[in-house]
C-alpha cells in the first residue's frame, strides 16, 4: 500500500468517515473511494417534501459517480470515464462499493480492467438512547452484542446511575446538549424512550440536524402523532419528519421490555442494512412504558 493511500485511510478513520479501499487484483493498484455525504435537514433549510430526501444508510453509502469517476482522496480512478465501458465500470463500482459499505462485507467486482477487491472501512456503530428507563436495560445489552457502542442520555440523575446501568456510558446533560456533543454520524442510531416531550423533543430536534441513519421514538400512534404536530409547528417539513420511526420497532407483538428492545434493535439493523421497512410494532403495554 502506498504511503499516501495509508495516510488517507488513517485520516478517514480519524474523522470517522466511511471509505472503501479498492484494489485492482491484476495490477495491485489501490484507491480509496469516499462515500458521498448528503446534508442533513434543518428547519430553516429543509426542502419541500417533493424534492427533499432523508438521510438513510443507502444515501450515506452511495459513492459519487455523476461525472463518470468516483470520489477518491488519493486520486481519480484509472477507469476512463470518457468511454462507455469506463462509465459502466464506474457505475458498477459505485454500486458495489455502496453495497460493501452497507453490508460491512468485502466484495470482488469483475470490470473491463479486471477484478477489483472492495474492502469497506466504516466508522464504528453507535446507539444513543435518550432515557435511562426500563427498556434501556435489555436494549443496551442486545445492542452491545450486535457491535454497537451505546450511550444512555438522561438528565434525571436518579435514573442515570451507575448502579442501574453498570459499565455503561451515561451522559446527564440535557438531551439537545448531549446530542450536540455526541455528534451523531451516518453510523449512529438515536432512540428516544422517555415519553416526555421536554426530553424527547429537544433530542429529536437536534438529531434531525444530523446524518444519523436511524431515528426512533417510543410511544403509541397517538403519542407519535402529537410529536409530529409539535415538530411541524417548530418548522420541520414532512420529508424531515419522515425520518422518524414511530411507534418504534418491528411488528413482532412485543410487550415485555426485552421483547420491545428486540423489536427496536431489529428495526435499527434492518435500516442499517437497507432492508425494506416493516410496519411498526404498535403500542406496548402502558404499565411497562410508564416505569423508569
Amino acid at each position: 500500500m502506498r504511503a499516501s493511500t495509508l495516510a488517507a485511510l488513517r485520516e478517514a478513520r480519524r474523522q470517522k468517515r466511511a471509505v472503501v479501499l479498492a484494489t485492482w487484483l491484476s495490477t495491485g493498484e489501490q484507491r480509496l473511494l469516499a462515500a458521498a455525504a448528503s446534508a442533513p435537514a434543518s428547519p430553516a433549510t429543509s426542502q419541500p417534501a417533493s424534492s427533499a430526501t432523508s438521510q438513510t444508510p443507502s444515501t450515506a453509502g452511495q459513492l459519487s459517480s455523476s461525472t463518470g469517476q468516483l470520489s477518491s482522496p488519493t486520486g481519480q480512478l484509472s477507469t476512463p470515464a470518457s468511454t462507455a465501458t469506463g462509465q459502466l465500470d464506474d457505475d458498477a463500482l459505485a454500486a458495489a462499493a455502496a453495497a460493501a459499505l452497507r453490508t460491512d462485507r468485502a466484495e470482488v467486482l469483475l470490470t473491463a480492467a479486471g477484478e477489483v477487491l472492495l474492502e469497506p472501512h466504516n466508522p464504528p456503530l453507535r446507539l444513543i438512547l435518550v432515557g435511562a428507563v426500563h427498556i434501556a436495560h435489555p436494549l443496551t445489552a442486545m445492542a452491545k452484542l450486535a457491535g454497537f457502542d451505546v450511550t444512555v442520555v438522561d438528565p434525571r440523575r436518579a435514573f442515570a446511575t451507575a448502579a442501574r446501568f453498570p459499565e455503561q456510558t451515561l451522559v446527564t446533560l440535557w438531551p439537545d446538549l448531549a446530542l450536540r456533543a455526541l455528534a451523531p454520524d451516518t453510523r449512529t442510531a438515536v432512540v428516544t424512550l422517555t415519553h416526555d416531550p421536554k426530553l424527547d423533543d429537544p433530542a429529536l430536534r437536534e438529531a434531525l440536524q444530523t446524518p444519523a441513519f436511524y431515528l426512533g421514538c417510543l410511544g403509541s400512534k397517538k403519542t407519535h402523532a402529537s410529536r409530529l404536530t409539535r415538530l411541524a409547528a417548530a418548522g420541520w417539513d414532512p420529508s424531515a419528519l419522515a425520518r422518524l420511526h414511530g411507534p418504534v420497532g418491528l411488528a413482532i407483538g412485543a410487550r415485555a421490555p426485552a421483547e420491545i428492545a428486540l423489536s427496536i434493535l431489529a428495526q435499527i439493523i434492518a435500516t442499517l442494512r437497507g432492508e425494506p421497512p416493516a410496519e411498526p410494532s404498535g403500542e406496548p403495554s402502558g404499565e411497562l412504558r410508564g416505569k423508569p
